[in-house]
């Protein structure tokens, strides 16, 4: 009770409060990077673990995932594996940048506000620009008037805009929307970056192919996420401007994301890749927050923040509510974007049985 009282006194999040020598095992909806490691991941570094290989991505099992993403994406794509995503998307975004750019995004995006300016550690002088936006999307006026008046010499110069998708309020980047974004941004001489943390929840929801959604609409480089739908750890950095590659192996060495054991990065995803599983997850968590959204709008006194478009529902939940969900046990961030809502995250292994749960739990409390 001793730390208990303490924690309460430091104002420190619900999620701090637990025993420390606790193992949490249940399933939540605080992050889809809380989840496990899909069985297909698993099976696929298992097999992929016997013998010597040679090390830093000069290997077949590297090679052979390379050739998988050429094919995913219907090109002849460049694409290389990193260990997370704020390493990836700043060396993604820095592969086009000198020291005097700026990278234009989201003011909500993960760039911008959890990146700690990794962007400009990683890649001296380079300066975030934020945006805004309705429901975390790029308004291209609002583009449009940041493109408007620079000031040559006496300031950063745009180099890079960068999307978020699906974003980080849960909304998606749909074809049509990143075209006429990115024709903005050719016409401006900027390179299209995608965070692509939940792109695979993006294709599912778009019902598009990851091509219609990324090159074929004017994207450069994606970040093609796999921790938060199955894997264990690394994300995909995939350049369709193969000229903006050319440095990127030594981004990766000086950046200290260069894996001797490549294999492991590049094995995950083929146990990913094969036979859809990537897009059959995404499909599964997205549907499970359609499933909670559409219990807790039957809740007079629970309002959704934002549209349901992936795999997050943003809920304006009574602080009472939060308190005594927390009691029962239920994890989940509440400070995450604006309006001061609840932010619900379905993962790959969310199950029908933990939303109706959850949504029960609401309902027998007092509103």
């Amino acid at each position: 009770m001793k730390w208990f009282g303490v924690f309460l006194e430091a104002r420190l999040s619900p999620f701090q409060y637990l025993n420390m020598s606790m193992v949490e095992t249940r399933r939540q909806f605080a992050s889809d990077n809380n989840s496990g490691i899909c069985p297909e991941v698993l099976e696929a570094i298992r097999r992929f673990n016997s013998g010597h290989v040679v090390a830093y991505g000069s290997d077949e099992i590297t090679a052979k995932t390379q050739r998988y993403f050429r094919e995913l994406f219907e090109t002849d794509c460049v694409t290389y594996f990193v260990f997370n995503g704020t390493a990836a998307n700043s060396l993604a975004i820095g592969s086009f940048c000198s020291s005097h750019h700026s990278v234009l995004c989201h003011r909500f995006s993960h760039v911008e506000s959890d990146e700690c300016n990794a962007p400009g550690f990683l890649n001296q002088g380079l300066r975030v620009v934020p945006i805004d936006g309705t429901n975390g999307r790029i308004d291209p006026s609002n583009l449009q008037q940041i493109l408007r008046g620079g000031r040559l010499v006496h300031a950063s110069q745009p180099r890079v805009l960068s999307l978020t998708n699906s974003t980080e309020l849960g909304t998606l980047y749909r074809p049509d929307a990143i075209a006429e974004l990115a024709e903005i941004a050719k016409k401006n001489h900027l390179a299209v970056h995608v965070d692509g943390a939940r792109f695979a929840n993006g294709v599912a929801s778009a019902d598009c192919t990851p091509a219609e959604l990324t090159w074929k609409v004017g994207v450069d480089v994606l970040v093609f996420g796999g921790t938060k739908n199955g894997l264990g750890f690394g994300e995909a950095v995939v350049f369709f401007d193969k000229n903006a590659a050319a440095d990127f192996l030594y981004r990766m060495k000086q950046s200290g994301q260069l894996a001797s054991k490549m294999r492991f990065l590049a094995a995950q995803w083929i146990g990913l890749l094969l036979d859809d599983k990537w897009l059959r997850y995404a499909q599964h968590s997205n549907a499970m927050a359609e499933r909670l959204a559409s219990q807790l709008s039957r809740v007079e006194t629970i309002k959704i923040l934002f549209p349901r478009e992936a795999n997050a529902v943003f809920a304006k939940i009574p602080e009472p509510v939060v308190a005594k969900l927390y009691e029962r046990g239920w994890r989940f961030y509440t400070d995450v974007g604006p309006g001061g809502g609840a932010r619900l995250m379905c993962s790959w292994d969310t199950t029908e049985e933990d939303v109706d749960s959850f949504a029960k739990d609401i309902l027998s409390l007092p509103q």
